[in-house]
Order: structure tokens, then sequence, then C-alpha cells
């Protein structure tokens, strides 16, 4: 069977296992009937075997994505309801911080242009880190 390139789902790939079983009974029969030769049938054989476990592996890894993304999605959702009840802030507030943030960073200031500068990265609890240059783009929008 050729590897398709589109993305298949767990149930898709579960289909194509079924199907590879059917057929596998069907080399069987043939073989124990003396429609196929016993060379050909342990290379079909060994084709299956190799086919089914890459199967298995594919839908894990699948399975794993999607419980990925969904906790992502979770994690996103019960974000956004954290920045709605803040959303009137006009000042970073230690509830707030701790409601909101999971680390600061505060990088070593830099006094080349004359003026002291330091930048401030915030990965924010439950999405992480987000560019400053993302947020103002999506604030001008």
């Amino acid at each position: 069977m050729q590897k398709s390139q589109s993305v298949a789902t767990p149930a898709v790939l579960a289909i194509l296992q079924v199907q590879q079983d059917r057929l596998f009974v069907r080399i069987y029969e043939d073989n124990v009937a003396g429609k196929l030769d016993d060379g050909r049938f342990a290379m079909m054989s060994k084709n299956y075997t190799e086919e089914q476990k890459n199967l298995k592996t594919e839908v894990k890894g699948l399975q794993q994505r999607i419980h990925e993304q969904e906790q992502q999605a979770e994690n996103i959702e019960q974000f956004v309801q954290r920045v709605k009840k803040n959303g009137t802030l006009t000042e970073l507030t230690p509830y707030a911080l701790r409601e909101l943030a999971k680390a600061v960073y505060v990088e070593a200031p830099n006094k080349s242009s004359g003026k002291r500068r330091q930048k401030v990265h915030i990965e924010y609890d439950l999405v992480g880190y987000i560019p400053v240059d993302e947020l103002l783009k999506e604030e001008q929008a």
C-alpha cells in the first residue's frame, strides 16, 4: 500500500488496518489452496507486517498530536477567560501578574544608543511566549 500525501485521521488508518487484515486473510487462504506459492506468500506477509507496524506507529503519532492540540486549545480558552476577567487593568498588579504570567525575563541594559534600554520578555501562563511585535500588530488591526 502506498503512503498518501494527505493527512490521515486515526479513524481512516484504523479502516486501512481492517482492510489489510482482510487482504492478508485472502492471501493466506490462496496460499493454503495452492493458488499462491510459498515464496510469494512470505514476501507479501513480510510487507503486510511492515505496513501494519507503520500504520500503528502513525495512529499513535496522530493520536498524540490530536491530544496536544486539544490541550493547547483548552489552555488558550482558559487564558482568554483570565484576560477577560482582568480586561480593565490599567497597571500590572501583583495579582494580575500571578494570574497571567508564568515568568518575566529582563535582559541586561543596552546603553549603546546613548539611552538605557532593556528588553522584557513575558512568558504567559498556559500559552507561552508571545512576541511583542505580534501583540502590537493585533492591537493596530
